[in-house]
């Protein structure tokens, strides 16, 4: 699930002892004064009025006069370039806005806060017409000469990233992001998705998927938990038989179980599981919501339906006796299985003791799945802290611990 985001740069309003007027910027010093010839003052005046109308056409000829007034002084070259990158922003030329604040930068008579807003402005505009490098550079530049907007550091990643400086843009949102939490703060969904993109970019498999359990951890979306589970189940090694039902009980829990097909398939697994009880709870749910019974297999879930119901009464009518017959036996393994019915049918007080004294009895062919299980059993009985504790104790590479590990994400969800 690839969702490329780039951060979104607005234009940056910039001085330079200007003063923003609608989009546009006008320069505050005055132009009729002893520093301007009139030849000079009058037009730049004349064009800061225009300026303020959006007669942007009607300014730009106004700067060209007082352009074309020959021998002019250092201070009246400077005032009519001014005046033109004033415009020229004011009439969306950013590309000729940012020549001409480069060019008062280069003049030598700007410094501190004013010169720090040109150059704000020089790296905005380069990353909206797509010269990174230049962007890049101006950025840098920015924040060496004390400039300290956080916007400007979204110019400089957005311009790695739109560069394809991904392990660049990786190394610093990595770095934001741990500074957030070290700090108590959330990341934002942003930060995360950033960095998740240049994972995605850079084919880092074990980022990504880090990355994706911070999301599921910070922004439990539905479309979150389904990439986690979907990345559990196709990890190498993971026991997708015999893991089944565990996958649906996730799916279940995170909002990611709507399907008729869904509902037929672990219906079955729960039976051959043995763990009646939780087969009638999904049939239910699933004959109650009408997404079963419906349509051109309504038939065959019906008759689905029919055993789940004649199974149950079996179950039911002899859950006690097999209860009986599994402490009785060589290993743990019955008890569990007999425990996890008991869980199923939402009777904890029989079940989870069961589940308890299987693991405790040993002999289980496997042993983390029954930890597994249990804390399953905790979080369906309401008992956080210790199915937390029971999912921490689950370890292996066959798919129980990641299983565990995205449990312990959900119970971290979970009010206490």
């Amino acid at each position: 699930m690839k969702r490329l985001r780039l951060l979104q740069i607005a234009v940056i309003g910039v001085g330079c002892g200007l003063a923003v007027v609608s989009g546009a910027v006008l320069p505050t010093a005055a132009f009729a004064d002893e520093a301007l010839r009139p030849e000079v003052g009058k037009p730049l005046q004349e064009a800061g009025n225009l300026l303020k109308q959006h007669k942007f056409k009607e300014a730009l000829a106004a700067v060209h006069t007082a352009e074309g007034v020959p021998n002019k002084t250092a201070t009246e070259s400077f005032k009519v370039q001014q005046m033109n990158a004033a415009v020229l922003q004011g009439s969306g030329d950013i590309a000729g806005a940012s020549r001409a604040y480069e060019g008062l930068i280069a003049s030598g008579k700007v410094s501190g806060d004013e010169q720090l807003k040109m150059i704000e402005a020089v790296a905005s505009f380069s990353y909206q017409l797509k010269d990174y490098a230049k962007a890049i550079s101006w950025s840098q530049r920015y924040t060496k000469e004390g400039g300290g907007d956080p916007a400007m550091h979204e110019v400089l990643i957005s311009s790695y990233f739109a560069s394809g400086n991904y392990a660049e843009v990786a190394k610093d949102t990595k770095e934001t992001i741990a500074a957030e939490e070290k700090s108590g703060r959330t990341p934002t969904e942003a930060q995360l998705d950033l960095l998740l993109n240049c994972y995605l970019s850079l084919n880092d498999k074990a980022g990504k998927a880090a990355m994706y359990e911070k999301l599921v951890a910070y922004y439990p979306k539905k479309e979150y938990w389904q990439e986690v589970i979907h990345q559990a189940q196709v990890k190498p090694g993971f026991s997708s038989d015999r893991l089944s039902l565990d996958i649906a009980r996730l799916q279940i829990a995170t909002g990611n179980f709507t399907t008729p097909a869904q509902y037929m398939e672990t219906i079955q697994l729960a039976l051959q599981a043995e763990s009646v009880g939780e087969a009638k709870a999904l049939t239910d749910k699933g004959f109650s919501s009408n997404i079963l019974g419906q349509g051109a297999d309504a038939g065959r879930q019906n008759r689905l339906k029919d055993l789940v119901t004649k199974t149950v009464a079996d179950d039911q009518a002899g859950i006690a006796d097999k209860a009986t017959a599994a402490k009785a036996g060589p290993d743990g393994g019955a008890m569990v299985t007999v425990g996890m019915d008991y869980v199923g049918a939402k009777q904890f007080d029989k079940g989870i003791p069961l589940i308890e004294q299987g693991i405790a009895k040993g002999g289980l062919k496997h042993p983390d799945d029954a930890k597994l299980h249990l804390g399953y059993a905790y979080l369906q009985a309401g008992q956080k802290p210790k199915a937390i504790a029971a999912f921490k104790s689950v370890q292996g590479t066959d798919g129980a611990a990641d299983l565990a590990r995205l449990w312990l994400i959900y119970a971290g969800q979970k009010t206490s």
